[in-house]
């Protein structure tokens, strides 16, 4: 089990004084990887979760993690693919990957709301029909082999995008999604899966099932495939669901711990603590210095050396 981070882009810790110093907190304490995620619009009188309400690009804070780190990953989990023409991701991708020395992984999704698709002028109704082929273009265009391409939603012209990643084949691709279409969907074309922050991690068993069997039914091999757990880290006192029982991942450091080990047993291979969604820390509203006083404290208190 690979244990990551959430970098601070969310709220009150998200400036560049904590990337800068929780990036390089992070790989110093042993976590593999260091993750961000993308929101574009708050639409007016939505009332979303205060995770969403103010959050930096997630590609240039990997861009600017990657300049004061050296060993630790950067992922994004994940960009929205209707949002950007896969041309110009595939040119953001293989920048993070060759300023990184070759750390980068990219983590997509297709998106839910529909002010995010108005602002950017993508199409709602074929965004999951777009997906494979969206995927086949990055690659195509990370291969270095300067082919044209012509599919049905995507045109490559001949030439070449330079310089391209340092990655073989360019970052590892991952694909989010919680419905069976999607999930199949990794199996077929995908490097590995990322959970939702609003997965049922009781479930999650059942849903790496559905992955693996796709994955072998396309004559790939299951087990290669990662699975990736965004923890929506509740620290100190547990949290209770509707049912009475105590959520997964909150509580002390010795629960979240266990609960890490359990999803392990269920085939999650990384989970990254996501303090984000912590409202004491990742909300605009939070007091910026106790903000960074916890999510340090728990950093340190979850680091993987520590076990």
């Amino acid at each position: 089990m690979d244990i990551g981070f959430g970098a601070p882009v969310s709220g009150a810790w998200a400036t560049p004084e904590n990337l800068a110093a929780f990036a390089t907190a992070a790989e110093r304490a042993g976590y593999r990887s260091l993750w961000s995620f993308q929101r574009l619009l708050v639409p007016a009188g939505s009332g979303m979760d205060p995770v969403y309400r103010s959050v930096l690009d997630p590609m240039g804070a990997l861009s600017f993690a990657a300049a004061v780190t050296s060993r630790i990953r950067l992922g994004v989990a994940i960009m929205n693919l209707p949002f950007v023409s896969p041309g110009y991701l595939a040119k953001q991708a293989a920048t993070v990957d060759r300023l990184s020395g070759g750390r980068h992984d990219l983590g997509l999704g297709i998106g839910w709301m529909p002010e995010e698709f108005e602002l950017t002028g993508a199409e709602l109704r074929t965004r999951g029909a777009r997906v494979a082929e969206y995927v086949q273009v990055l690659r195509a265009l990370w291969s270095g082999n300067g082919e044209a391409f012509d599919g049905s939603f995507y045109r490559i012209p001949a030439g070449l995008q330079a310089p391209g990643p340092v990655q073989p084949g360019g970052p590892p691709i991952l694909l989010g999604g919680m419905a069976k279409p999607a999930l199949k969907r990794v199996g077929r074309i995908a490097d590995g899966w990322i959970t939702s922050s609003r997965t049922d991690l009781s479930r999650v068993g059942g849903l790496i099932k559905v992955v693996k069997d796709a994955a072998a039914a396309a004559g790939r091999d299951p087990e290669a495939l990662r699975v990736i757990c965004r923890g929506v880290v509740r620290f100190g006192e547990p949290a209770l669901g509707a049912d009475g029982q105590r959520i997964p991942l909150s509580g002390t450091s010795g629960q979240i711990r266990a609960d890490t080990s359990r999803l392990a047993e269920l085939g999650v291979t990384e989970v990254f603590y996501d303090l984000n969604w912590d409202p004491q820390i990742g909300s605009p509203d939070a007091d910026p210095a106790r903000a960074t006083e916890r999510a340090g404290q728990i950093l340190a208190e979850l680091a993987p050396e520590s076990a």
